[in-house]
């Protein structure tokens, strides 16, 4: 097998060290534990990943009375060296030697969560092969012990939404709840395949993964810089945000490091509303009054339909909303007016985003309260293909729409595409405006892309299956192609055939074949060549493929 380059692995995984004094906690059973699992060949304690998380989310942590630990798991995170890259594909005995370390990441992760320390409730989190680690663990945690988990750079990422020449995820929709930061619409499976469920029903809504932009691993890119930059483009500190929102909820804290919100409210007044109006007044004052103190800024519209006539009326905007001028604003809004039940929130919302200047790396949203639908294209021809387009170019301007049990389906679409929610009007509105001010939403979830992505594709010919010397013959799709045997990358050729010796005859061995390009990677096919017989029969085995 021809290789490009047999350091790759080494590049890949291995991150830079930093060396510093570890600082652990004496208390045997504290009331938070914080455990990182660091990437490959990173020294424990050491590891700049660990030490990047660890200082973003103490410099919060430490104004409490919070007893807290933080702990670099303890397993071998072992590195992809040279040697090892060559055991793995000419040997078979040093192939699995990133495999076992997994698992023996995994399996620590499960004991210190499950059964150490009752009491204590955990924040888990890794990068690269740690990220493997919490993945793999997640389904077997103590899901009530953890209040939050968080992958980096994880090769087993899962983004349905990624899938296919045209993802829905380039149109922001169907956007996986885990998905925090993954500017990549057309991530879908990691460079290491993924597993499944990758978000238990256990971790909904404490659960989160972030993969840099061209993240070689977790994206459809393939930089190496991309993946090992974590710390430099401070995406630890953007999850201590989201890490700190989900401690300080859990133990009952005031959590005074918020991102500054900026939060357009935009509510129905037609005659329908009547009898939703007092109650959607007293709760966007609500959200008013903890955006303001947060030091946020609130702009007040209200909107009915162009047709009555009746056009969006600014009340204040981000720059002379106050407190007190909301209350007056709110107490002046009269429901009435209207015909047909559609209203004119298309354009509305239009207005709104462009007349108001949005602050850089602000949290931004808009919030409506209305018990009727919207027309598409609304009467002055304002589309939602428009609405959703400027909402992502300002950064994005999530929607979160507050309507009647019989609109939430309609306003799905909408939400879902500026990652924003939908919510009953029967709900517990305090529950949403205190999400929405919990939002660390400066970094976009998706960045929309319009050029439709090649998708390459490999033609496996034959595989001769013996398990002296395995045999592949396919067509390559591209000018290279990534080989991956059992979670370990062996390296990448130019050649149609390649020759893997001595496979492991106990198990059920997978190989993955990607085609890549210098900027992106198409879907793999993958060889199982799967053992008939026991360990110490006769070498013969059967392959498929999928």
């Amino acid at each position: 097998m021809k290789f490009k380059n047999l350091f790759l692995s080494a590049v890949l995984l291995v991150a830079s060290v930093i060396v510093t004094s570890p600082s652990v906690s004496a208390t045997t059973c504290p009331e938070l534990k914080l455990v990182f699992a660091r990437g490959s060949g990173g020294e424990r304690w050491h590891d700049q990943n660990y030490l990047a998380f660890k200082t973003a989310l103490e410099s919060k942590l430490s104004p409490t009375r919070l007893n807290y630990e933080f702990e670099d798991l303890d397993y071998a995170a072992v590195g992809l060296d040279f040697f090892t890259a060559l055991g793995a594909f000419f040997g078979g005995g040093e192939a699995y030697r990133f495999g076992d370390s997994v698992n023996q990441g995994v399996a620590n992760l499960i004991n210190l969560v499950n059964h150490q320390c009752p009491q204590t409730k955990y924040v888990i989190a890794g990068y690269s092969q740690g990220a493997m680690v919490v993945s793999k663990a997640l389904k077997a945690l103590a899901a009530d012990k953890v209040i939050y988990a968080a992958t980096f750079g994880d090769p087993k990422i899962y983004l349905p939404e990624g899938a296919g020449p045209m993802p829905v995820a380039c149109q922001g929709q169907n956007l996986s709840s885990y998905r925090i930061y993954v500017p990549d619409c057309y991530a879908y499976l990691g460079k290491l395949g993924t597993q499944l469920p990758y978000q238990p029903a256990s971790f909904e809504g404490k659960y989160g993964t972030w993969c840099n932009k061209t993240d070689i691993f977790c994206s459809s890119y393939l930089s190496i810089t991309s993946h090992t930059s974590y710390v430099r483009d401070n995406l630890y500190e953007d999850a201590s945000r989201v890490i700190f929102s989900k401690i300080t909820t859990a133990f009952g804290l005031a959590n005074h490091y918020v991102s500054p919100h900026d939060t357009a409210i935009l509510i129905d007044a037609t005659g329908s509303m009547a009898g939703l109006i007092e109650q959607y007044k007293a709760e966007a004052l609500n959200l008013a009054e903890q955006t303001i103190n947060s030091g946020g800024r609130v702009a007040l519209y209200d909107y009915r339909d162009l047709d009555d006539p009746y056009e969006p009326h600014e009340h204040c905007g981000f720059e002379t909303c106050t407190l007190s001028l909301i209350q007056t604003s709110l107490n002046q809004i009269r429901a009435n007016g209207g015909g047909d039940t559609p209203e004119s929130l298309l354009s509305a919302s239009l207005t709104v985003m462009k007349k108001q200047t949005w602050r850089q790396g602000s949290t931004k949203s808009l919030v409506v309260l209305t018990d009727a639908g919207y027309l598409d294209p609304d009467r002055d021809l304002t589309t939602f293909a428009e609405v959703v387009k400027l909402s992502k170019q300002i950064d994005p301007v999530n929607f979160y729409i507050i309507t009647t049990d019989e609109n939430l389906h309609a306003y799905q679409n909408l939400a879902s595409a500026t990652g924003g929610q939908v919510v009953s009007s029967a709900s517990d509105l305090s529950i949403l405006t205190s999400d929405i001010i919990a939002r660390f939403d400066s970094l976009p979830r998706v960045e929309e892309s319009t050029a439709p992505q090649t998708y390459l594709k490999v033609a496996l010919l034959s595989v001769d299956d013996n398990y002296d010397n395995i045999t592949l013959r396919f067509r390559p799709a591209s000018a290279q192609t990534l080989v991956v045997m059992n979670d370990a990358i062996l390296g990448v050729t130019e050649a149609s055939e390649i020759t893997i010796g001595s496979l492991d005859r106990s198990r059920i061995n997978e190989i993955a074949l990607l085609p890549i390009s210098e900027t992106a990677r198409g879907e793999a096919t993958i060889v199982s060549i799967e053992p008939l017989v026991l360990l110490g029969a006769p070498d013969t085995g059967r392959a498929t493929t999928k």
